[in-house]
């Protein structure tokens, strides 16, 4: 019994901690598409499905196209095509497609 206790405290833990952990991806991605020059609003729907699609080494290479000024979303996404991922520009061309025909939004926390 104490060990289904132990094993039932620690999953839960692990859950709770996935959360966090998703919600700081998303927060880093958001920063990342921001600085890459993508409106706020843009950004903030954008990141929540980006953190859960894109691996971290995917994410930390968004991170650094933040060197640029305000970029519309092609060139954004002709920026991402140097890196040569595919997933990562099929993800951030889906996302950002969802977000501006308004399929998905911003959560609002």
């Amino acid at each position: 019994m104490v060990k289904r206790a132990a094993a039932l405290s620690t999953f839960a833990a692990i859950f709770v901690l996935s959360g966090c952990v998703q919600d700081i991806k998303a927060s880093r991605v958001k920063s990342a598409l921001m600085d890459g020059g993508l409106s706020e609003s843009l950004a903030g729907c954008m990141a929540q499905r980006m953190a859960g699609k894109l691996t971290i080494h995917q994410l930390k290479e968004l991170q650094r196209l933040n060197a640029a000024p305000r970029r519309t979303i092609s060139e954004f996404v002709a920026a991402l095509r140097k890196n040569g991922d595919a997933d990562a520009i099929e993800v951030t061309l889906s996302s950002a497609a969802l977000c501006k025909t308004g399929w998905i939004s911003e959560k609002k926390r």
